[in-house]
């Protein structure tokens, strides 16, 4: 800021303030409203059973542009995440309703290490991606958002990927639309 204005059009005239947001202070806030969705639990099912609820039970029956399905195996799919922790994230999900990974059969656990194995190639492939963590939350006390329906996530990192977005403001900042980053895995899958 100068003492005649902003110093560049992208710079507020002066900082906001907004009651109820806590301490007063100089930040300014990115907001992300498209977040409540995840945080009131919009398509979380409401019951552990099979079925129209389940949103992983749900997917496959719709076109893959629209279920956001990169890739159709024969005992398991791949779908990037509505709620990604970073660009490029997906989760490889048996057909079959299932909450315990012990329950798979032999081929769906195969599928789902194969899956998932293409999915790094295409994540890869796509953006380059140096690392990935992959895994599975066992039941709602170890963090499943759907507990009911087994899914793998399989989350592409970066060097620096963890700045002052997530650390500082609790924000992920995705550069893609979910449609366009689904168009490129499913170009891309090996």
């Amino acid at each position: 800021m100068t003492d005649d204005g902003p110093a560049s059009p992208y710079e507020p005239d002066e900082l906001g303030r907004q009651d109820g947001v806590g301490v007063q202070d100089e930040f300014l806030r990115l907001w992300t409203p498209h977040r409540m969705a995840y945080i009131e639990g919009e398509n979380k099912p409401t019951s552990s059973a099979a079925g129209s609820g389940c949103p992983f039970c749900r997917l496959p029956s719709m076109p893959d542009s629209e279920a956001l399905i990169v890739h159709r195996g024969e005992a398991a799919y791949a779908v990037l995440n509505l709620y990604p922790y970073n660009p490029g994230h997906l989760m490889v999900v048996p057909y079959r309703h299932v909450a315990d990974y012990t329950e798979l059969t032999d081929a769906e656990v195969a599928d789902v290490a194969a899956l998932t194995q293409q999915a790094m190639q295409a994540v890869r492939t796509v953006s380059g991606a140096h690392g990935f963590n992959i895994g599975m939350n066992q039941g709602e006390v170890a963090g499943a958002g759907i507990a009911a329906h087994l899914h793998q996530h399989v989350v592409p990192r970066w060097a620096g990927d963890t700045n002052f977005m997530p650390a500082i403001a609790h924000t992920k900042v995705l550069p893609q639309l979910l449609s366009d980053t689904r168009a490129l895995l499913a170009k891309s899958w090996p």
